[in-house]
């Protein structure tokens, strides 16, 4: 890993951290979802009910900061980012030492692009608990986003070391491997994840990529296979699918997978560019499994 920190100093070229496998399907290297890894305190589902129940504690302990910790996380989950906000914010507020309000807080700020704001919040995490391996991962993710390669390398590192199961911190940095085409120790990180998350998309997405940009056509297939069947509906799988396959030689399949993303986003080019190199026809049905 030392020489892989070394490496990285040496090779950083601004803004280009993309594989050829991800510049041919328009990846996004997405995060893995926030439930799986970033907040700490809830695995509750962001439900109605769940939320109401919640604010029923919040109204019960109005001066409890993990009370708002938790709803905070749990609105996160659902995608309501204000609220999470206010909740963290009045956490903070009641208890200005709460290092998971703030690195939650870290997770909101980052999922809606306020980076600034984000490595301020998982920094004072950190400064509060040196041990708080969630905030090395959240920082790192920020670091990673800004295409701050040994910054996130070293934050990931530290995540890895303080949890060992962090699936975010080996596939993220599978995700900077992968970047810099060292694609062995990409797939070995994803490898690392998949074995840690149960039954996640993005990381069979991930090392499918890599499996492509080392021509590895049939162990790619597999792991698109795998990332359908995780998530039927994500359009990045299905499109690095059809790559797959097309570079397999199975044109068929490429087809199906092509014509399966663009029923997800008809205006998605890179599934409309494979699906015209495969000879794909509007309306024609194609095989999948």
């Amino acid at each position: 890993m030392i020489g892989m920190a070394i490496r990285l100093q040496g090779n950083l070229v601004g803004a280009a951290l993309l594989t050829a496998a991800c510049a041919l399907t328009a990846c996004q290297t997405p995060n893995l979802p926030i439930t799986s890894a970033e907040t700490e305190d809830s695995r509750v589902a962001a439900s109605p009910a769940n939320i109401a129940s919640l604010s029923e504690v919040v109204a019960r302990n109005p001066n409890d900061p993990q009370a708002y910790n938790v709803r905070g996380s749990v609105y996160g989950q659902g995608g309501r980012f204000q609220e999470a906000l206010a909740d963290f914010n009045k956490a903070i507020a009641l208890d200005p030492n709460y290092a998971q309000a703030y690195a939650n807080r870290g997770v909101i700020y980052r999922q809606t692009n306020r980076y600034d704001l984000a490595l301020a919040d998982y920094n004072k995490a950190i400064a509060l608990d040196p041990n708080y391996a969630q905030a090395y991962l959240g920082r790192g993710i920020v670091y990673r986003q800004r295409k701050q390669a040994l910054s996130a390398f070293n934050d990931f590192n530290k995540a890895i070391s303080l949890r060992p199961d962090s699936a975010q911190g080996y596939y993220n940095r599978g995700l900077l491997y992968q970047g810099q085409r060292q694609h062995q120790f990409a797939i070995d990180d994803f490898s690392t994840a998949i074995g840690l998350t149960q039954n996640e998309a993005e990381p069979f997405i991930a090392r499918g990529q890599s499996y492509i940009a080392i021509k590895d056509y049939k162990a790619a297939v597999s792991d698109l296979d795998n990332a359908v069947a995780a998530d039927a509906n994500n359009l990045q799988a299905w499109t690095t699918r059809g790559l797959a396959y097309e570079r397999l030689g199975d044109k068929e399949r490429a087809a199906g997978s092509y014509a399966k993303a663009l029923s997800i986003n008809k205006d998605y080019q890179p599934a409309r560019a494979g699906f015209d190199r495969v000879g794909g026809v509007v309306g024609q049905s194609y095989e999948t499994n």
